[in-house]
């Protein structure tokens, strides 16, 4: 077991890049920004999260042989604990009532999710003194893995700020949509590592931030379809913009 020092060190290492990737990420809410209390429990859930999945990821890997079907695997059971801590208090609370809300808590409980993987992926190397293996690892997944759940589970999101004000019938649609643009994009990030085995990380990063570019020009199709239900726009006009 480490001890409390590698903990502390590996845990400010892991939550720093996901608060430095919060910040920019609320920065797109700042015209309404969600209640900071709300915003730091959707975190603090992403983060339990992970204590969750473990022991699920755990007993996939012992009953999945096949690399590739469990690694979809694992990309759908991530995206749903994500989701399901956003949705536990976040997502279902009245103070979400905009498009661009559940975009920002999906990337908010990912984040949170990002930051306590991250330490656990950290602790290792430091503990045995491999400061520079330490730091590759976290530049790495501060620059891969912890946008890859930002961006990931923002699709999500998005599909629910685009269902906002349909029926329930659409609502599922949109949902789907974003479950399966965030799952493939996990998947797809992962087969790439897999197959990279240590090269061509500047090829998976480019992949990574195209998609994070259109999960921004997204929320502002959100924003605009939110100031247009402010403005009391008809059913009409919103299927336009949509």
């Amino acid at each position: 077991m480490s001890d409390p020092k590698t903990i502390i060190i590996a845990f400010i290492s892991g939550i720093v890049p996901a608060l430095i990737w919060l910040w920019f990420w609320l920065k797109e809410d700042k015209e309404n920004p969600e209640p900071k209390g709300l915003i730091a429990m959707t975190f603090i859930l992403g983060m339990l999260s992970v204590l969750l999945i473990l022991p699920l990821e755990k007993f996939a890997k012992s009953q999945i042989v096949n690399p590739a079907t469990l690694t979809i695997v694992l990309s759908i059971m991530e995206e749903v604990i994500k989701y399901l801590a956003a949705v536990a208090i976040a997502i279902k609370s009245h103070k979400t009532n905009d498009p661009v809300d559940f975009a920002i808590h999906m990337i908010t409980a990912a984040l949170g999710f990002a930051a306590l993987e991250n330490t656990l992926f950290l602790i290792e190397p430091i503990a045995l003194g491999q400061t520079a293996v330490s730091v590759l690892t976290g530049n790495l997944r501060f620059i891969g893995a912890t946008l890859l759940h930002a961006t990931a589970s923002s699709f999500i999101g998005i599909g629910l700020g685009l269902a906002l004000k349909k029926s329930i019938w659409e609502k599922r649609f949109y949902l789907l949509g974003g479950f399966s643009a965030a799952i493939t994009l996990h998947t797809i990030f992962n087969f790439y590592i897999m197959k990279a085995e240590g090269v061509g990380f500047l090829q998976i990063f480019a992949f990574l931030w195209v998609t994070t570019i259109l999960s921004l020009l997204m929320f502002e199709k959100l924003r605009r379809i939110g100031i247009k239900i402010k403005e009391n726009v008809t059913p009409s006009t919103l299927v336009k913009l949509s």
